[in-house]
């Protein structure tokens, strides 16, 4: 009996001096084949001023950044982030900036999804709407809820755009057919035209 209790005690106090040991860490670094995090721990599941880069086999990079972020108990890929900055970086092409409230990031595929005051930055070109869904494996962002996307030269307003990220081609659109996508010219001040998909 005495040996069990011995046993009990020693494993009682292992779990003891772990536990310590993992909420005095207050800086955690995971590498992941060519992915990092980093971030202070303010407890087991939530991370504080995160930032994760990483870079595929062509040489772009993805750096996402948040104030705080909370990892998907039953699926350790995936952050729900807040307060979110994300960088692409194509090798062959100028970069984009997005921001938003919220974000949900996969840490292997990079997809991630973004809501609540998107903002989308790159060259001369700012697209304004409520969600964002990106893939880095397809290339491709679908923008959608209020999309006003602005240039030197027009505001467009539309129920949805898709970018390529490479080529930064936009298709710009309306869920229904008879819905017109709404351009305003920056340089004139008549009437506002209106274009069919």
């Amino acid at each position: 009996m005495t040996k069990k209790r011995l046993l009990f005690f020693l494993f009682l106090f292992l779990i003891v001096v772990i536990f310590f040991y993992l909420e005095s860490k207050k800086k955690v670094l995971i590498i992941n084949k060519n992915t990092e995090i980093e971030g202070e721990i303010k407890n087991s599941n939530i991370i504080k001023n995160i930032k994760h880069t990483s870079r595929d086999k062509k040489g772009n990079e993805y750096i996402v950044e948040a104030e705080q972020g909370e990892i998907d108990l039953t699926n350790s890929e995936i952050m729900f982030l807040e307060d979110v900055t994300a960088t692409i970086k194509p090798v062959d092409s100028s970069q984009i900036i997005i921001t938003s409230d919220f974000g949900k990031y996969n840490t292997q595929t990079n997809d991630s999804n973004f809501s609540k005051n998107v903002v989308i930055n790159y060259l001369n070109n700012k697209i304004t709407a409520e969600y964002l869904d990106f893939s880095l494996i397809n290339n491709l962002m679908t923008i959608s809820e209020n999309v006003i996307y602005t240039n030197d030269e027009n505001i467009l307003k539309a129920d949805i755009a898709e970018m390529n990220i490479k080529t930064k081609d936009t298709k710009i659109f309306m869920y229904e057919n008879y819905k017109k996508v709404n351009i305003q010219s920056k340089n004139y001040s008549g009437y506002n035209k209106k274009i069919s998909n």
